[in-house]
């Protein structure tokens, strides 16, 4: 454990640690989008506290994990979407790492015991983008699906998007495509690839390459994923001091939206064959407002609302929304 003594800069208000033990560990995802979500958590926390700024600072560990390694299945059929994080909690967990930085919507509702989600930093554009392939037509922001061909193959592994655009859509056709951003764009210009896939806004952003997306969704059109957009650090339970430093760096706006959709995802309680959506933003007034979204896969059935309240009452505003959604959903979507 990383020895860290926090003291109090008065003309500042921050706190200026100072480490016994360093380099501190950092273990992330070894994908470009993971390196650039760690790399970027670093230099916020470096800014914040100067006695980090040193190069030798920080170590990162990539840590390849198993829904890294398994390319060929769902994750519904290979565990669930813990498996991006099961190897980063051993890690931690065994003092091989510090803390580690994720994609929020990758980590489960329910941290395993001892790990501790430690803060959420800034949100980055939670919306889906349409990355459309050569063989389809002109993009129309208006009507976002109406650039793809009669039948077309969509490529995608997220039930989510599947089933809000066969919805939408029923006439497309979905193949399943996995692997990172690179990746997955790579297989549009490949002939037998899909027409068409969607990816979230914020990975294109942070990879430099948001002018790939043809149309980028509303969030009322296509519901987000918990969390998206969002990277999340955790750390050990017991470790109260990096705790402290950790928490002295979270966006209170992004803590607030991402305890409300992960309360929602909590309540509804589906697994990664469940499309499930959630995506809270602050209004104007300073209130919450909630969307959750329930689907079957095919898309035949949806059921979307929304609610509002209070920012101190997200994790309630979650909960209700989703107990209401599963209520009022057939039983079979949660089989």
């Amino acid at each position: 454990m990383s020895a860290i003594h926090p003291i109090a800069t008065p003309a500042q208000g921050q706190v200026r640690p100072h480490f016994r033990n360093l380099p501190l560990r950092v273990g992330t995802r070894g994908s470009p989008l993971a390196l650039w979500q760690t790399r970027h958590f670093l230099s916020i926390i470096t800014r914040f506290c100067p006695v980090l700024r040193d190069a030798k600072a920080f170590e990162e560990h990539a840590i390849a994990t198993s829904g890294d390694r398994i390319q060929d299945k769902r994750l519904a059929d290979i565990g669930g979407k813990g498996l991006f994080a099961k190897e980063i909690h051993e890690a931690l967990l065994d003092g091989r790492i510090d803390f580690a930085v994720h994609s929020l919507k990758d980590l489960e509702t329910e941290m395993p015991p001892g790990i501790v989600l430690a803060c959420t930093l800034r949100r980055e554009d939670a919306r889906d983008a349409v990355i459309l392939g050569p063989r389809c037509g002109t993009p129309d922001p208006s009507d976002p699906f109406a650039a793809l061909p009669a039948g077309a193959v969509i490529g995608t592994a997220s039930v989510r998007r599947q089933s809000q655009i066969l919805h939408a859509r029923p006439d497309l056709r979905i193949e399943m495509i996995r692997g990172n951003v690179q990746t997955r764009l790579g297989k549009l210009a490949q002939p037998e690839g899909p027409a068409a896939t969607l990816l979230a806004l914020a990975g294109l952003r942070r990879l430099g390459m948001e002018e790939r997306a043809s149309v980028v969704l509303d969030p009322d059109s296509m519901v987000p994923a918990a969390g998206q957009g969002i990277v999340g650090v955790t750390a050990r339970a017991d470790d109260v001091d990096l705790l402290e430093l950790l928490s002295a760096i979270e966006d209170r706006e992004a803590a607030a939206v991402s305890r409300a959709e992960r309360a929602l995802l909590a309540a509804l309680d589906g697994s990664c064959r469940t499309p499930i959506g959630g995506h809270a933003r602050l209004l104007s007034d300073g209130r919450l407002h909630l969307t959750g979204l329930v689907a079957r896969p095919d898309g035949s059935f949806l059921l979307k609302r929304s609610a509002q309240g209070a920012v101190a009452d997200a994790v309630a505003l979650g909960r209700e929304l989703g107990e209401g959604l599963r209520r009022d959903s057939p039983a079979d979507i949660f089989g």
